[in-house]
């Protein structure tokens, strides 16, 4: 499975469409801690107002995501409107997780930039303005496949902000990050992560600290709390969560739970429950 592949495995992308059409005049947005919203640009200028670029004005045919988004508001002229799709994103472990922690509050890509973009708009706009069954799915599919495509262009334009889609970006940290990925449970050690990228020990550390922001023990035991996190929000006992991710019991996993996150899981797991029911 290749580098994007496997983290969107881990950490699952859904969409959901919630507005395509004509935006005349101001349409407000709220604060939202569990999900991340799009605002694809067809046809403008749009103000954007609110989070970290008050007063942005886009003009051309753009995608626009905020994977944390503060309140913030669209303002299009009263006569002529403007051509938008708007989307909610969420992926697996809700607010936090190694996607959306890896990317700037605002991420601002014109569509002419974006390969395949095209072909998509005429999709959405067939399915967005004809009545037929299934059509909420499939823009949500849609919708989907727009944003893989944009995770792919911040990776290839280094439009990321450290983390995990940083540290798949370069092509030799990759080949690590895939490997601990795909068997977050092993006994990794430095020693084999800096083979894997071809680098010396001592090099590897560095550059590793440097591309993600993490040390590679500490991206490891991020990574391996992040999948317990997902994996408790599923269901699974804690004592299997633990042997999964690489603790050898319950007790050594919450002991790693109240390093990275300040509570035990159990605790974690009630209020991430409480938050999601008042999200909804």
């Amino acid at each position: 499975m290749d580098r994007l592949s496997l983290l969107l495995h881990r950490f699952s992308l859904s969409a959901g469409v919630f507005y395509t059409g004509q935006l005349c005049g101001i349409h407000n947005f709220e604060r939202d801690t569990q999900r991340g919203h799009v605002h694809l640009i067809k046809r403008g200028p749009v103000k954007l107002t609110g989070g970290r670029r008050a007063g942005l004005m886009i003009t051309e045919p753009t995608l626009l995501f905020m994977p944390r988004p503060d309140a913030h508001r669209l303002i299009a002229d009263d006569r002529d409107g403007a051509d938008v799709v708007c989307a909610s994103i969420q992926f697996g472990g809700g607010g936090h997780n190694p996607i959306t922690d890896s990317l700037p509050p605002l991420v601002l890509v014109p569509l002419a930039e974006l390969p395949g973009a095209n072909a998509l708009l005429e999709l959405l706009n067939e399915e967005a303005f004809v009545e037929q069954c299934g059509r909420q799915a499939a823009l949500d599919r849609l919708c989907e496949l727009l944003m893989i495509k944009l995770l792919r262009y911040c990776m290839d334009h280094g439009l990321t902000s450290g983390g995990t889609l940083a540290g798949l970006a370069d092509p030799r940290l990759a080949k690590t990050l895939v490997a601990l990925h795909e068997a977050p449970g092993r006994a990794w050690e430095l020693p084999e992560m800096a083979l894997l990228a071809g680098m010396s020990r001592s090099r590897f550390a560095v550059h590793f600290r440097e591309t993600t922001g993490e040390t590679p023990s500490d991206y490891l035991a991020s990574w391996r709390i992040k999948l317990a996190q997902g994996m408790l929000r599923a269901g699974r006992p804690l004592k299997h969560v633990a042997i999964e991710v690489g603790y050898g019991s319950a007790s050594a996993l919450t002991r790693a739970f109240i390093r990275k996150i300040g509570q035990p899981p159990t605790h974690w797991l009630r209020m991430a429950e409480k938050d999601s029911l008042s999200a909804t």
